[in-house]
C-alpha cells in the first residue's frame, strides 16, 4: 500500500493529489477528494480539457477519470516498493451527457486478489444523475 501511516484524511488527499502533478490527470483537472479501504472518489471538471465538439464531456475523459480511481484503489492496496499496477482491461457505459459543472466518481472493489483487482467505477454529475459506469480490471505485477 502506499505508505500514508497516521496520516489524517486531509493528509492522505494532500499526499495523493501531489502524486498527479504533471500527468494527464492535473491535465484534465482530476481531484480525489476521498480515499478509505472500500472506495476511491474523485472529481473532474466539465470544461475545455473535457468535453467534446458538441459540447459533452468527451467518453475518453470518462475513462481517464474511471482508471485513475480504480489504479488508485488497487495502488493504495499493494506495497507500491514491491508492485506495479497496470490497467489490464476496461469496460464503460454512457448512459448520459453533461455539459457543466464537474463529473463526481467513486470507485469500488468488486474483487481484489493477489495478482488481479476488479473495481467498479459509477460516475454522475452534480445534481446526482449517473452519467457512465466503468469497469477497471488491473494486474499486479511484482517489480524485478
Amino acid at each position: 500500500m502506499i505508505e500514508m501511516p497516521q496520516l489524517t484524511e486531509q493528509e492522505k488527499l494532500k499526499k495523493i493529489n501531489h502524486l498527479i502533478k504533471g500527468t494527464l490527470m492535473e491535465t484534465l483537472g482530476i481531484l480525489f477528494t476521498e480515499i478509505s479501504e472500500k472506495h476511491v472518489c474523485g472529481t473532474m471538471p466539465v470544461d475545455h480539457r473535457t468535453i467534446q465538439p458538441a459540447g459533452v464531456v468527451h467518453g475518453g475523459a470518462y475513462m481517464a477519470l474511471a482508471e485513475t480511481l480504480g489504479s488508485a484503489g488497487s495502488m493504495l492496496s499493494v506495497d507500491p516498493a514491491m508492485f506495479n499496477v497496470l490497467g489490464l482491461e476496461m469496460k464503460g457505459n454512457y448512459l448520459r451527457t453533461v455539459n457543466s459543472g464537474k463529473v463526481h466518481g467513486k470507485a469500488t472493489p468488486v474483487h481484489k486478489g493477489k495478482s488481479t483487482q476488479l473495481w467498479n467505477v459509477d460516475m454522475w454529475d452534480d445534481e446526482g444523475n449517473l452519467l457512465a459506469t466503468c469497469r477497471i480490471t488491473n494486474i499486479i505485477m511484482k517489480k524485478e
